[in-house]
């Protein structure tokens, strides 16, 4: 794939996952308040805030030539990955009680969607060091 087709995917996605973020906070904030208490929509607002936090790291990222392609798609891939499991699972427990069933055997991966966000700062900062 060549770099001008990574960076419009990435930054597509970027953009879509920022749409996604606004349109969930929303949800959130008019929504939701009347279906799940306040710890709830707390911890739906955190998922919201990191999505929208790593959608624009994404938007960034899609508009960094400087950096080589192979680094660029394992950020992001980490970033993406970390976003569905840590802000998407945050979304399925929150709504569980309002679709009806229990999904807190799922509670593991919030934490593995974590460790996939940080790791993709850490490549982040590392493939900046790495910039000659």
């Amino acid at each position: 794939m060549n770099k001008t087709k990574v960076n419009k995917i990435i930054l597509i996605t970027g953009a879509t996952l920022a749409l996604i973020s606004v349109s969930l906070g929303a949800f959130g904030a008019h929504g939701l308040e009347k279906l799940v208490d306040s710890d709830g929509i707390d911890s739906f607002t955190t998922g919201v805030r990191y999505q929208m936090y790593h959608a624009i790291a994404c938007i960034i990222l899609g508009n960094m030539t400087i950096l080589e392609d192979v680094s660029r798609k394992k950020i992001f891939y980490l970033f993406l990955g970390g976003i569905t499991l840590f802000s998407g699972s945050i979304y399925l427990l929150v709504i569980d009680e309002v679709l009806g069933f229990s999904l807190s055997s799922i509670g593991f991966v919030t934490p593995l969607g974590g460790f996939l966000l940080i790791f993709g700062w850490i490549f982040f900062i590392i493939s900046l060091v790495k910039i000659k």
